[in-house]
């Protein structure tokens, strides 16, 4: 199947996923910026590191669904594929 129905989402969810990152990793920088003193700075530091790991295990996990629902995708069309051509073949001959 050269077409995927599902890849205009899958894209539009991932640049919706990468537009959020984005957001909170600026939210993060400005909130860091505002409020660390000199000495507070390796805790925030710390901090966003902890964010940072635990949006990278969110991508992962994301990227992880993502490829099974590719997965399935190309599963369901190759399967939709013989049903067509099994209709198909069934119509020819009655023909």
């Amino acid at each position: 199947m050269s077409s995927d129905p599902a890849a205009p989402s899958v894209d539009g969810a991932l640049a919706r996923l990468d537009a959020a990152l984005a957001r909170l990793e600026a939210g993060i920088a400005r909130r860091v910026e505002a409020e660390a003193a000199p000495d507070d700075r390796d805790t925030e530091l710390a901090l966003m590191a902890e964010d940072r790991a635990r949006l990278a295990a969110a991508l992962d996990a994301a990227s992880a669904r993502l490829a099974a629902m590719e997965g399935t995708a190309s599963e369901v069309g190759e399967r939709l594929d013989r049903a067509i051509e099994a209709v198909e073949g069934v119509l020819a001959r009655e023909a």
